[in-house]
C-alpha cells in the first residue's frame, strides 16, 4: 500500500500530544509505546488515527492485533479506523473496509485463538463456551457429588466457589492467599476448595468445555510454549492494547509472550481510572509497563481534557494527587473554569434522595434533559431511597445493571438447546434441556448424558433411548429436532428457528408471559442472523450478551430518562450534569474497601472516575446520618458519618459549600427586632449556684 501524501493532513485535529503517539515509531524504532490517557483526553480517537496511520503507512492490517475490553469498543475503534484510513486514501475508500480481522476482547481474541490451535493443544475443536452462571452450575453439581452440600458447618455456596477459583486463576495467586487476603470466611475450607477446583476442571475437559477464564488460562498455558508463542507472534506486526489498567496478570503475560521485545507493542491507559482489582485487574501492570521491556517503553501522557470545565477537572486533580503512587499528569481544559464542584451536606438517605430529585427536575425545567444528568453511587444499593421518591415523583429512570439478557431463563433454555447440539458432552446445557420435557426428571437426563458422552453418534443415541411413559409423548419431537441439529441438517441460521419452534410448546406450558418471551426468542433469532455459524453465535453472545430482555427494557430513544449507575458502570461515559451519593467514609470509600493501602488507593481512584464523569456540574452529596439496618421503622436507630477522607480539609478551596435544605426566613436565627431577647445561657449557669 502505498504512502500518502507526508503532510498526513487527517491528523491535523489531533493536538500534540495525542500526534505524537499516533506518529511514534515513523522512524523504523517502533518499540513499545505507553499513553497514558486521562479521563476525556480523546482516548479512542488516538488509538484509532495511531491504527489508521499505520495501515495508511503501509502496514498490512490482517497483521495488527487491536485488543479491547468490551466488543462495542472493538466495534466502534474499527468503524473509526476505516473512517480516518478510508479518508486518507481517497483512492482506495475499500482498502481497510473489513480488513481489521484481529480486533475483539481478549477473551473473545482467546476463543479464536484457542479454535485454530485446538489440535496443537488438546482441546476438542467442538468445545463450548459457559457463561458464569453455567459454569457456577457445574461447580454446584462437582460440589454435590463431592458431598460437600451435606458438610456439617456450611460450605461456601456455588458462587463464591467460582469467584474464589476465578481469582486465583486470574491473579495467578496461590489459593492460600487469595482466601487470606479476599474470602478469609472460608480459609478454613483450603483443602476441600482445592479438591473441588480439582474435580471441576477434571469435569469441564471430560465434558468438551471451557469456562470464561479458562479462555485466557488456555491462552497464557500455550504463550508459555516458545514455538506456539514464536508462531502466533509471529502473525503480528503490531498489537495495541486498550484500557490495560484494567488488565490481569493472565493478560498481560500473554501480551509480553507475544512481543517478549515489546517491538510494535502500544498499550493505552490510564492508572488514575483502575477500579475492577474485584475482577482480579491489577494497576501493577500498566505501572510497571514502562521496564517490562528492554530497551524501557516511551510514555507519553494525554493531558489536554475535552469533557469537563476546568473547576471540575481542578478538584479531580486534586482528588487524585494525594495518591500514594501514578502517572504524573494535570488534566486542563480550554472550556471556561464554571462553578465549583459542590459538597452539598443532607441530614440523612432519605433528604439526599428529595435533595436529588429535586434538583433533577430544576435542571429539567432550565431545560437540561433527563439523558444528559447521572446520579452515582458506589454498589447498587445505594441507589433505594432514590429510586422509591423518583417513582413518588413519576421521574423516569433506567439504572445500569439490570436483568441481563443471558440471565432470563428462556433465552438459556434456547440457547442450550443449540450448545448441547453443538456439544452433546455438555451436561450443564444437557441437563438444562432434557428437564424441560415432561416426566424426565434429573436421574432421566443423567441416564441419557451418560449414554451421548460415550456414543460415537449422539443422534442415534437420543433415537435409540427409552425414556419415562410421562414423556413418551415429547420424545420424538425432541429426539428428531437433536438428530438434525447434531448433523447440521439445517443451514444455519435456520438452526435457531427450528430450536425456537420446538421450544415454544414448552415455553407456554411453563411461563405465564410467554408472549413477551417470545418477542426475546425472536430478537434472538434476529441476532443469530448477523453471525456466520452457530459456533460463532454461541461464542459471541455468551462473551457480549445484550444487556436486558422484554423484563428490564430501558424506555425507548424518544423517551427521556435520568440515568442511575454504579461507579463501575460509568466508567468511559459522561453527562451534563452528575450527581454522586453518600460521598463519606463508609461508603466512599466503602468500609470494606480499607483492609489495606493497595484497596484504599482504589477506592480514591473510584471517586476520580466519578467526578470525571461531570462535564459542567459535579455535586457530591455528604448525609450526616445512616440509620442502621432494619431499625428506621422501629427508631431513630442511626450512626454518624464523616465526610469521605479522600476529600480532606485542605482540599475544601476546590469545592463549594452547599447544605439542604435551605432554612426559611422564617427559620432565620435573629429574632424580630420587638422580641423580648432571652438569656438561656443564664438560666443553664444557674442551675448550678
Amino acid at each position: 500500500m502505498a504512502a500518502p501524501d507526508s503532510s498526513a493532513s487527517y491528523l491535523d485535529r489531533l493536538n500534540a500530544a495525542q500526534r505524537a503517539a499516533v506518529e511514534h515509531g515513523l522512524d523504523g524504532s517502533a518499540g513499545p509505546l505507553l499513553v497514558i490517557a486521562g479521563a476525556g483526553s480523546g482516548k479512542t480517537n488516538t488509538l484509532a488515527h495511531r491504527v489508521a496511520h499505520l495501515i495508511v503507512r503501509g502496514a498490512d492490517p490482517r497483521r495488527i492485533l487491536l485488543m479491547t475490553f468490551s466488543r462495542r469498543a472493538a466495534a466502534e475503534l474499527a468503524r473509526r479506523v476505516e473512517r480516518i484510513a478510508g479518508r486518507a486514501l481517497a483512492g482506495r475508500p475499500d482498502a481497510v473496509s473489513g480488513a481489521l480481522t484481529w480486533s475483539g476482547t481478549f477473551h473473545a481474541i482467546g476463543a479464536r485463538v484457542l479454535r485454530e490451535y485446538c489440535g496443537a493443544i488438546g482441546l476438542d475443536e467442538r468445545f463450548t463456551i459457559h457463561d458464569r452462571e453455567d459454569s457456577a452450575d457445574l461447580m454446584s453439581l462437582v460440589r454435590h457429588e463431592l458431598g460437600f452440600s451435606k458438610t456439617e458447618s456450611r460450605f461456601p455456596a456455588k458462587g463464591t466457589c467460582l469467584a474464589i477459583y476465578s481469582r486465583t486463576v486470574n491473579s495467578q495467586t496461590p489459593l492460600a492467599t487469595v482466601l487470606r487476603d479476599v474470602f478469609p470466611w472460608c480459609a478454613m475450607w483450603e483443602k476441600e476448595l482445592r479438591a473441588l477446583f480439582s474435580a471441576y476442571v477434571e469435569a469441564k475437559q471430560a465434558q468438551g468445555v471451557l469456562d470464561y477464564d479458562d479462555l485466557l488460562l488456555y491462552w497464557a498455558q500455550m504463550m508459555a510454549e516458545p514455538a506456539l508463542a514464536a508462531d502466533l507472534g509471529g502473525r503480528f506486526d503490531h498489537v495495541l492494547v486498550d484500557e490495560y489498567q484494567d488488565t490481569n496478570r493472565l493478560q498481560a503475560s500473554i501480551l509480553l509472550a507475544l512481543r517478549p521485545d515489546g517491538a510494535g507493542v502500544t498499550v493505552v491507559g490510564d492508572d488514575a481510572q483502575a477500579i475492577y482489582s474485584f475482577r482480579a485487574a491489577t494497576v501493577r501492570n500498566i505501572l510497571d509497563f514502562p521496564t517490562a521491556f528492554a530497551p524501557p517503553a516511551r510514555v507519553l501522557t494525554l493531558e489536554q481534557n475535552y469533557r469537563s470545565t476546568g473547576a471540575v477537572l481542578a478538584a479531580a486533580n486534586a482528588v487524585i494527587g494525594l495518591a500514594a503512587e501514578r502517572f504524573t499528569k494535570n488534566l486542563w481544559s480550554e472550556r471556561e473554569t464554571g462553578a465549583p464542584p459542590a459538597l452539598v451536606a443532607v441530614r440523612d438517605e432519605a433528604v439526599q434522595a428529595d435533595y436529588v430529585a429535586a434538583e433533577v427536575l430544576a435542571n429539567r425545567e432550565a431545560g437540561l434533559r433527563l439523558k444528559d444528568q447521572a446520579v452515582l453511587f458506589r454498589t447498587s444499593s445505594h441507589s433505594g431511597p432514590l429510586e422509591i421518591e423518583l417513582t413518588r415523583r413519576n421521574i423516569p429512570f433506567v439504572k445500569f445493571g439490570g436483568l441481563k439478557f443471558l440471565d432470563a431463563a428462556h433465552v438459556k433454555d434456547l440457547l442450550a438447546v443449540l450448545r448441547l447440539a453443538a456439544n452433546p458432552r455438555d451436561r450443564i446445557a444437557g441437563f438444562r434441556v432434557l428437564q424441560l420435557l415432561p416426566g424426565v426428571g434429573a436421574s432421566t437426563a443423567a441416564r441419557v448424558l451418560d449414554s451421548l458422552a460415550t456414543a460415537a453418534d449422539p443422534g442415534a443415541a437420543i433415537a435409540a433411548f427409552t425414556p419415562p411413559a410421562r414423556a413418551a409423548e415429547h420424545w420424538p419431537a425432541f429426539s428428531g429436532l437433536m438428530t438434525r441439529l447434531i448433523a447440521g441438517q439445517s443451514p444455519w441460521p435456520a438452526e435457531i428457528e427450528a430450536a425456537r419452534l420446538w421450544y415454544e410448546p414448552h415455553l407456554e406450558r411453563i411461563h405465564e408471559d410467554a408472549a413477551l418471551r417470545r418477542a426475546d426468542l425472536v430478537q434472538l433469532e434476529q441476532i443469530a442472523t448477523g453471525a456466520p455459524s452457530r459456533e460463532r453465535f454461541l461464542t459471541d453472545l455468551t462473551l457480549d450478551p445484550p444487556d436486558a430482555t422484554s423484563e428490564a427494557v430501558p424506555p425507548g430513544r424518544d423517551e427521556d430518562y435520568l440515568v442511575l449507575s454504579t461507579i463501575h458502570s460509568a466508567k468511559g461515559q459522561e453527562w451534563k450534569s452528575v450527581f454522586v451519593l453518600n460521598v463519606v467514609d463508609g461508603c466512599m470509600p466503602s468500609d470494606l474497601g480499607v483492609g489495606s493501602s493497595a484497596e484504599i488507593e482504589e477506592e480514591r481512584r473510584l471517586l476520580y472516575v466519578a467526578m470525571t464523569r461531570a462535564k459542567d456540574t459535579l455535586k457530591l452529596v455528604v448525609p450526616q446520618r445512616f440509620y442502621t439496618s432494619g431499625q428506621a421503622a422501629r427508631g431513630d436507630r442511626h450512626v454518624y458519618a464523616v465526610r469521605s477522607r479522600f476529600i480532606p480539609d485542605r482540599l475544601a478551596g476546590f469545592f463549594a459549600r452547599e447544605a439542604w435544605p435551605i432554612a426559611s426566613p422564617e427559620a432565620a436565627t435573629a429574632a424580630r427586632p420587638d422580641a423580648p431577647r432571652i438569656d438561656i445561657g443564664a438560666r443553664m449557669r444557674a442551675m448550678w449556684t
